[in-house]
């Protein structure tokens, strides 16, 4: 890795305590502003408060990086998930159970924060653990 992949990796690192943490504003610091989120322009807010309603239905949401790439100012992730169901989401009632789902993540580094994000989360994956 190069000293930037190195750098871009210890960033990474950062966050993602953050985000297991769900310090919305500490992973708000993160970001440019705006952040490109699947090619869209979003507000730094907008991209922490997508999250609440999955971690008010999982409190103990967490990422597990299970692989990790990087490459100049990207970095490629791919993720488990685990959570338990201890809420409402979508709809349903709180289960109980214990789920896992997968995640895949390519981050755009830009001047030392994240300015583009390419996400796919198996939300439906998720949906058919707790139904």
């Amino acid at each position: 890795m190069t000293s930037q992949e190195d750098a871009n990796r210890a960033l990474y690192e950062k966050y993602l305590a953050l985000c297991n943490a769900h310090d919305f504003d500490g992973m708000q610091q993160f970001y440019t502003s705006p952040i490109a989120i699947n090619d869209e322009p979003w507000a730094p807010s907008k991209v922490t408060d997508q999250f609440k309603p999955i971690v008010a239905a999982f409190p103990d949401f967490r990422w597990h990086v299970r692989h990790f790439g990087a490459d100049g100012a990207f970095l490629y992730l791919h993720f488990k998930i685990t959570a338990t169901h201890q809420n409402e989401f979508q709809g349903i009632a709180p289960t109980g159970r214990e789920v896992t789902i997968t995640e895949f993540t390519i981050y755009e580094v830009k001047d030392g924060k994240f300015a583009a994000v390419w996400d796919h989360l198996d939300v439906d994956g998720l949906v058919k653990q707790i139904q």
